[in-house]
């Protein structure tokens, strides 16, 4: 049976969830406090680049609605909270967004005379949900939970460039309940996708998440550790991959070598987990380890690039990728910043170009130049790929001196100086 859903947030999570429910039946509102981003909702227009969104939002426009008024809560079943939770400067989580929602939500469930179910998806700590939510909720709404309503934690594990099809190919959907009707409620939701659900309690499931990116973040600092060891060696790091990747106990996803992981979630999540295990007094260096392997690994496409051209005084150096990862135009945790911020310590000239984060980059470095296509930022006197768009393979690097950060073997064929970070 089809529900009238609230999504609380019209971010990369927002957005696709609601948009992904809309699909299969579901009548979906939209709130945010960002007036631009509703009316550009309404319009059936995606606030920012992920691939197939704005196909489902345009599609579903009759099922879909955006406000900034919560009192559309009173009509609908389920909320979802899918809300930033950024990092402070010390790495802690920063729940103000999720905090202030919550209250929101909990003033209009106190006008509610029916049982209503609150579903959290925003990424939160084991225990802010029960610990820190919960109460919030039954202290405006005046109701108990369980009883008066329901609440849930339903992680997410959407990739951004690919959140759409991975909402509709999950590998799992976990469940965090301690009442059978909130869990009930959510299974039932979910049973068009038919996916695999895993369902435990509220605080199981919100370690389910940080577990999960700790662990596939660890992977990549592992590799990148193994790859910096066989480019000294002359050996391929993908190649030792390929032959750790057919043990099913390891597995291959994840262990490609490069310049190391970014985006809006690794980053801030194991940030997160690495303040919140100080603050319960427990260890945390493997964790701590992943982080520190990722700060450096950027840096060693400056290394290489000096080898080649060891004054970069003056050099112009072209940047092929700004975004953290190619299908987005997020650059959030992009290794482009460390590496471009070495390039201007340098005193180098910088000529950038990515197919969709250049407007995004502009408010971070208004000082570098930005090329209108890849081909004028080639015009170089050497050339680091930090992003690997599909476009980049068509380009003809003869004559110029690459240094790759993500194995773009299309550039080894032309170049007549190539090095790959960990190949």
């Amino acid at each position: 049976m089809s529900k009238n859903i609230v999504i609380i947030g019209t971010g990369y999570v927002g957005l696709v969830t609601g948009a992904c429910f809309a699909k299969v039946g579901n009548t979906i509102t939209f709130v945010d406090i960002d007036k631009e981003k509703i009316d550009m909702i309404n319009k059936g227009v995606v606030p920012f680049y992920e691939p197939g969104l704005d196909n489902l939002l345009s599609s579903y426009r009759g099922k879909i609605n955006a406000t900034v008024d919560y009192k559309v809560i009173k009509d609908n079943d389920i909320t979802f909270v899918c809300v930033g939770t950024p990092s402070k400067d010390d790495g802690s989580i920063d729940l103000i967004h999720v905090k202030q929602a919550v209250e929101n939500i909990g003033g209009i469930l106190k006008e509610i005379n029916r049982w209503h179910h609150v579903v959290i998806k925003s990424t939160v700590l084991p225990g802010t949900t029960e610990k820190i939510l919960l109460p919030i909720l039954e202290k405006k709404s005046g109701k108990n939970a369980t009883m008066d309503f329901g609440l849930s934690m339903n992680p997410e594990f959407l990739r951004e460039g690919t959140a759409v099809y991975d909402f509709l190919n999950a590998d799992r959907i976990v469940i965090g309940a301690n009442d059978e009707r909130s869990a009930d409620e959510l299974v039932n939701l979910y049973k068009s996708f038919s996916l695999k659900i895993f369902k435990t309690s509220i605080t199981t499931a919100e370690m389910i998440k940080y577990a999960s990116n700790a662990f596939l973040a660890t992977k990549i600092s592992f590799v990148n550790e193994i790859g910096n060891m066989c480019k000294k060696l002359g050996i391929d790091a993908y190649e030792v991959a390929d032959g750790m990747g057919l043990d099913k106990r390891i597995g291959r996803a994840f262990l490609d070598s490069g310049i190391g992981w970014g985006g809006s979630c690794f980053p801030k999540d194991l940030d997160a987990l690495i303040s919140w295990a100080k603050m319960i007094g427990e260890e945390h260096r493997i964790i701590s380890s992943v982080v520190e392997v990722n700060k450096r690994q950027p840096l060693k496409m400056i290394d290489l690039l000096k080898k080649h051209v060891p004054n970069l005084n003056g050099k112009t150096i072209g940047v092929l990728g700004l975004a953290f990862k190619p299908n987005t135009d997020d650059i959030r945790g992009s290794r482009a910043v460390p590496v471009v911020n070495q390039l201007l310590k340098e005193k180098a000239v910088v000529k950038a170009f990515d197919p969709k984060a250049m407007e995004n980059f502009k408010k971070m470095f208004l000082q570098i130049k930005y090329c209108s296509s890849a081909e004028e930022a080639l015009d170089s006197d050497a050339v680091l790929v930090l992003t690997k768009w599909e476009e980049f393979k068509k380009l003809d690097f003869t004559g110029k001196i690459v240094i790759d950060g993500r194995r773009l073997l299309e550039a080894k064929k032309t170049a007549r100086i190539y090095e790959g970070v960990c190949w």
